[in-house]
């Protein structure tokens, strides 16, 4: 599996960030080597993974502006296994200073190239917002992971991105497609979600993961204590939900393979 997913939705609040760490924890639990890139001015991804935001001698911010390299920004993450590179408040002075510059929505793609052969997955922790960062993690992205609630509003939401993601690709990224749609702080005695979360499988079908990720307040306690679930209670429901999803998502890809080889086969 060798991909850059930014995990993205512009509504704020449908856990977007825990899914960003625990997935990249999950996947590196499977023996990937994983990165997880904070796009994110407020620095959430980087706190949960217990990396103090405030003060980082290097970021993502000097990597984008050219004034340090990635690998001088890179951290270890020992606890789970993956690679961080971390970013805080100083992405807002990182934005001002490239948007309107040549290439400026490609920088991230650039810097990323230079170490994509390193890892087998690059995950994207996207700000809430559809701004110069956002396009910047798109256009670096082979694909996109849309984590939503499955609330009225969602669906409106919904649409405003998929018509964004086909902005970018029309424009400057042909490759982008949707990875998957994950519903999130699910709770199936709720008749709305369930009546939404059918609309989403009538709309999306197979891009729609059979893993949701329920409500679960183990999930919510493990950023404070600077760690994924699957380090903070592993045997939580949210921890195990997430091991899920990464192993839905490395069948697929399997099954991609195959079917490949077998189109091939055919071919032949």
């Amino acid at each position: 599996m060798k991909r850059v997913i930014a995990i993205t939705n512009q509504k704020g609040g449908v856990g977007k960030t825990t899914t960003s760490v625990n997935l990249t924890a999950s996947l590196a639990a499977t023996q990937r080597r994983v990165l997880l890139v904070d796009m994110d001015p407020q620095g959430n991804a980087t706190m949960g993974c217990g990396v103090e935001k405030r003060g980082l001698q290097y970021s993502l911010t000097e990597v984008l502006l050219g004034e340090c390299t990635i690998e001088q920004a890179l951290q270890s993450i020992e606890h789970s296994k993956f690679t961080l590179l971390p970013g805080n408040q100083d992405l807002v002075a990182a934005e001002v200073e490239l948007t309107g510059k040549p290439g400026a929505e490609a920088r991230l793609r650039d810097v990323l190239a230079t170490i994509r052969a390193q890892f087998d997955v690059i995950v994207i922790d996207c700000p809430p917002s559809l701004n110069m960062l956002t396009i910047n993690a798109l256009v670096a992205a082979d694909s996109v992971l849309i984590p939503m609630q499955c609330e009225y509003y969602a669906l409106e939401g919904l649409t405003a991105l998929v018509d964004t993601i086909e902005q970018i690709k029309a424009t400057a990224n042909s490759e982008l497609h949707i990875e998957g749609i994950l519903r999130t702080m699910y709770d199936p005695r709720n008749n709305l979600a369930n009546e939404v979360s059918r609309q989403l499988i009538e709309h999306f079908g197979e891009r729609v993961y059979r893993t949701m990720i329920p409500r679960n307040i183990r999930l919510a306690e493990a950023p404070s204590h600077g760690q994924p679930a699957l380090v903070y209670d592993k045997d939580s429901r949210g921890a195990l939900a997430y091991l899920a999803l990464a192993g839905e998502m490395l069948r697929r890809e399997d099954d991609r393979k195959a079917g490949l080889a077998l189109v091939g086969e055919v071919v032949v």
